[in-house]
């Protein structure tokens, strides 16, 4: 493999020892089995969950590296670890939702679906992500965006995940948050449903954040991903609790029940960034009923209030938060998700810090780096780090490699 790196080397070969894992004792690894479709393995812990997929495409670059992440602020004795990052898994395919798309896209194909429909909000990730993985595999996408009511009728223009969506050809259509909450998501994907059924499309329809039961597979499969990688280092590293961020619930539903069946143990802390933690302890009870997990959403994971002033809307103080973070150690969080769920995480440690000294956390980034294009005004203030160059008139020419004029 000319031009790679040793440790890249590594991470490839982790890859491809966790994707023949997942695969049955019938299946055939493969050097290049991206896009392939692979028979499903549960842990040995999740066996008796119900139902099992029975299939998975790969679309997913994993295992997503963990590295210490020198975050500012942190209690006495406290180490934080980031899953950083799962906005590696493939850059256009990038965050969580592509795990769960592995799961619902086999779904879609073994049903023979030609096409898609998922919705989200105007700068949605999972959206973006569907409709990526659908041109994959030769299948149309349609995405009902949530959008202000001024903005319903207009062109959505191209900032962000919109430029991707609408590159890779997606049919985005336009809803306004007044009409979505009148409406509701399952009625407005079961309209469109209809109405491309009745044009003879075979249309598969994936809920917000591609969060139901089959989807909650990929945050299973994520704990599975996270132990093996653990046991592969030499310093008994252990994580005391796992922290992420939570959208629409199927992440947090998959990655505490793993980290409860299996071997992590962790307590998962979940930072809300819409609705509240009694919406979603409710909604993640449906998904755990819904795989016949015999759990308490509340006994696996505690879920933190981080909406701030709404979903995708960020305070000043979150934005510069998520700036200082860049700044310091690197770590480009999105506005939306991980940004909202650092920023809490790092306020209940200023409230509380007894509380985690000495602990040792895993942070999981869930991506949406593309979300950041559409707070470009609303940041703008904080980029003050540019000047004009000052070159003296008497410093002598020289020529570099390639003039570039």
């Amino acid at each position: 493999m000319r031009g790679v790196s040793t440790l890249s080397r590594v991470t490839l070969e982790l890859g491809r020892s966790t994707r023949r894992r997942r695969m049955s004792a019938t299946s055939v690894p493969s050097m290049a089995d991206f896009l392939s479709k692979n028979s499903y393995s549960p842990p040995s812990w999740a066996s008796h969950l119900r139902p099992i997929p029975s299939h998975t495409f790969s679309l997913a670059q994993v295992p997503t590296p963990i590295h210490r992440w020198n975050l500012p602020g942190l209690p006495n004795g406290t180490e934080l670890w980031i899953k950083q990052r799962d906005d590696f898994t493939g850059m256009e395919l990038s965050g969580n939702k592509v795990r769960k798309l592995e799961f619902l896209m086999a779904e879609a194909v073994d049903q023979q679906a030609d096409t898609v429909i998922t919705m989200g909000g105007i700068q949605s990730n999972h959206c973006r992500a569907t409709a990526v993985a659908s041109n994959y595999l030769n299948l149309n996408t349609h995405l009902i965006l949530r959008t202000s009511k001024l903005l319903a009728d207009e062109d959505p223009g191209l900032i962000g995940n919109l430029l991707v969506e609408r590159l890779v050809g997606a049919n985005v259509h336009l809803i306004s948050k007044e009409e979505y909450s009148s409406i509701g998501s399952v009625a407005l994907t079961n309209a469109l449903k209809e109405k491309l059924e009745k044009e003879g499309k075979k249309p598969y329809v994936i809920p917000v954040g591609g969060s139901n039961s089959l989807g909650t597979w990929g945050y299973i499969e994520a704990a599975r991903e996270i132990e093996e990688q653990l046991k592969s280092r030499n310093d008994g590293l252990k994580f005391d609790d796992i922290v992420v961020a939570c959208g629409s619930g199927g992440t947090i539903a998959g990655i505490s029940l793993g980290s409860w069946l299996g071997a992590l143990k962790a307590k998962v802390h979940a930072f809300s960034v819409c609705d509240n933690p009694d919406y979603f302890y409710d909604f993640v009870q449906g998904l755990l009923d819904g795989l016949q997990a015999g759990v308490k959403a509340r006994d696996i994971v505690s879920i933190h209030n981080a909406k701030g002033k709404g979903y995708a809307m960020n305070t000043s103080e979150e934005l510069k938060f998520v700036k200082e973070v860049a700044n310091s150690t690197g770590v480009i969080l999105d506005p939306v998700y991980s940004g909202k769920a650092a920023y809490g995480l790092i306020n209940e440690m200023t409230k509380d810090p007894k509380n985690w000294e000495g602990k040792k956390i895993l942070f999981i980034h869930t991506g949406g780096l593309l979300g950041l294009y559409d707070k470009v005004d609303e940041m703008a203030s904080l980029m003050g780090n540019w000047c004009r160059m000052d070159v003296e008139e008497s410093v002598p020419r020289k020529d570099g490699v390639g003039k570039m004029f």
